[in-house]
């Protein structure tokens, strides 16, 4: 997947905005103000081209265990709940990366007070 395909998948996502909290160099990608996904910048640009994504803590430890090449702790996050996700180079299909951004929406949509979790529905 290249930069634009990432971006118009997680925009696509009911009530997604993106911004640069964090600065010019990194694009968040929030629903309904949550944070669902991170990418910096720089680092795709250079090479490394990686998303950092919400994840449940068990299937967390499952991914780094079956792909510790592609799926690592958190860059700059909380290493429990975050992974930093290899796109490009890794073994990882597109279909898999959009199933982690899939994930990591749906679990921060879980969390969301039920107000706004019925008007995502609607």
């Amino acid at each position: 997947m290249n930069i634009e395909e990432l971006r118009d998948y997680c925009l696509a996502k009911s009530s997604t905005s993106e911004g640069f909290p964090f600065g010019e160099d990194v694009l968040v990608f929030k629903v309904c103000g949550k944070m669902f996904a991170l990418i910096s910048l720089k680092k795709w640009e250079n090479g490394s081209q990686n998303i950092n994504l919400k994840c449940d803590p068990d299937y967390a430890i499952e991914l780094r265990t079956e792909y510790p090449d592609e799926v690592f702790p958190g860059y700059h996050m909380d290493k429990k709940h975050w992974n930093t996700v290899v796109i490009n180079g890794s073994n990882l299909s597109e279909k898999q990366i959009k199933h982690l951004i899939n994930h990591s929406y749906e679990l921060v949509v879980s969390k969301l007070p039920k107000k706004d979790r019925i008007q995502l529905e609607s």
